[in-house]
């Protein structure tokens, strides 16, 4: 099947290096017309290049030594050998390509690994059975190579003699590939590390410490939605994400957190929405201006279904909490499941996986909403990121609601992602949370019991005064503020308020440049 490559100097609107053309998923998708985005394309140059591989903005460009051939075959074989699996374009090629192509190269070697992978993706992805026998008794390969993927505990296909290692089903598969980043967050023993803090402190201080960071962590999750929630439904949020890792992720359990997000559900069903959802504005006329548009209301079942089953899958053997969590939260609020509430389940089923795994210490909740949220700018563009070039092969029309119509097949776009970028914004979240938060509120819990002792050593009175007194000073630069002076701390002598001023100063010097 030899592929006829248009004659161009630019591929979807960005230019090709100079004498170099399309090779990989780049050809594939060009040759083939496959509506499917091209993540990080690559292209032969005609010349030499040293290092055999060079970057060009966001081209690899590779050795003419590379060039693979004009077939179909040689393009996909290339792909697998040489750039980062993408399950989308893998699987839209497959179901445009010939099947007696594949068959004839698996027949040319039979035992050969790439043969053997690509034929066990076709049958995984398409469910449709190539013309083949039963690969020979050889030793079983693994469709993720562990030195470039994390890898679920492999089943093996003993057809196509390849482990399955892949992290989720055909009907939900994130990717999630072996970077410097991730090695060395994972080096840290983030877990563990906080494990230790949590050690040395009292289990009352502990157990303040983490009634404050959910405190924190709930009022974040709202408000990077843009919302200011009455304090009740901040205080069912708080307990919804305290019991996280309690249940079994499941539709219900999306239905039970929903409705405590919602509260009232006059005017928003609860549970999987019945019609498109999108993120964006609208124009003067109030029609919808998209941004994003979540997976058909359709294929919600099967694919949160799918999410679940991976989700399973990761929480069996070795595989890290923290990506984990990253598949199963970025990969639900890319679906959009709900008619509203999609980000703050996203951010809770970060909670619910790392308690679930035991990876947050108990009765603790890592506020990783607070850092999203003062990494707003951060975080908005990882999920852009992903989101962004899927909008150019989302056909859709407005309704007469002003909602959106999905008019074509869009479920693959959702099913299949790489999730790498979002693992380590979600990881750097962890790590903050782990380095600087836990014990920074410790660090300030602590200052506060010694002034607080101090204080009420020095002048009695009630506790809830005391600590008002220790609040005014130290967000007054250090002094009581004047009309505090002279209203609720009136009767204390101007010696009084010096000491007490000297004591709140003492106790929590050098905090804020944020000694722990």
């Amino acid at each position: 099947m030899k592929l006829q490559f248009p004659s161009r100097t630019s591929f979807r609107g960005e230019l090709l290096p100079l004498e170099t053309r399309p090779v990989g998923w780049a050809a594939l998708v060009s040759a083939l017309g496959l509506q499917a985005p091209v993540r990080g394309p690559s292209c032969i140059s005609a010349k030499h290049v040293r290092g055999s591989r060079r970057r060009h903005g966001i081209w690899s460009v590779f050795d003419k030594r590379y060039d693979p051939g004009e077939t179909f075959v040689d393009q996909l074989v290339f792909a697998l050998r040489h750039e980062n699996l993408d399950l989308l374009i893998l699987k839209r090629a497959f179901e445009v390509a010939e099947p007696s192509a594949l068959e004839a190269y698996v027949r040319s070697a039979p035992t050969g690994a790439t043969a053997r992978r690509a034929w066990f993706f076709y049958e995984w992805l398409t469910d449709r059975t190539l013309d083949l026998a039963d690969a020979p008794g050889v030793a079983a390969v693994d469709a993720l190579d562990q030195q470039d993927y994390f890898t679920a505990p492999g089943t093996l296909s003993r057809r196509h003699r390849v482990r399955d290692n892949l992290l989720g089903t055909k009907t939900f598969c994130p990717i999630i590939r072996r970077t410097d980043a991730l090695e060395d967050f994972i080096a840290l023993g983030l877990a563990e590390k906080a494990g230790e803090q949590i050690g040395k402190t009292g289990a009352h201080l502990i157990a303040r410490a983490a009634s404050f960071m959910l405190l924190a962590d709930s009022r974040a999750s709202f408000a990077i939605e843009g919302e200011r929630p009455q304090q009740s439904r901040l205080q069912r949020w708080g307990d919804a994400i305290v019991e996280a890792g309690k249940r079994s992720l499941d539709e219900n359990e999306i239905h039970r957190l929903h409705a405590i997000v919602i509260g009232d559900d006059r005017f928003t069903k609860i549970g999987y929405r019945d019609d498109g959802v999108f993120l964006g504005e609208r124009d003067h006329n109030h029609e919808p201006l998209p941004e994003f548009i979540g997976a058909r209301a359709d294929d919600l079942a099967e694919m949160m279904e799918g999410l679940f089953a991976c989700n399973r899958r990761l929480a069996t053997g070795e595989f890290d909490a923290v990506l984990q969590a990253a598949a199963i939260a970025f990969g639900f609020v890319f679906i959009h499941p709900l008619a509203d509430g999609n980000g703050r389940l996203h951010r809770c089923l970060v909670h619910h996986v790392l308690a679930k795994r035991g990876f947050t210490p108990t009765g603790m909740v890592f506020p990783v909403s607070s850092v999203m949220l003062d990494r707003i700018d951060a975080y908005r563009s990882t999920l852009q990121l992903h989101t962004k070039p899927l909008m150019d092969f989302i056909e859709w029309r407005p309704t007469s609601d002003r909602n959106v119509d999905v008019t074509n097949d869009t479920a693959d776009l959702y099913r299949y992602f790489d999730c790498t970028d979002a693992a380590e914004f979600l990881y750097g979240c962890v790590r903050r949370t782990v380095d600087e938060d836990l014990p920074r509120e410790i660090n300030y819990l602590r200052r506060h019991d010694e002034a607080l002792e101090r204080v009420m050593h020095t002048v009695e009175m009630p506790d809830r005064l005391a600590q008002n007194l220790i609040m005014f000073i130290r967000q007054n630069a250090g002094t009581l503020p004047s009309r505090r002076r002279t209203t609720e701390f009136s009767a204390l002598s101007d010696d009084e308020v010096t000491a007490l001023e000297a004591i709140v100063n003492e106790s929590f010097a050098g905090f804020e440049a944020g000694s722990l």
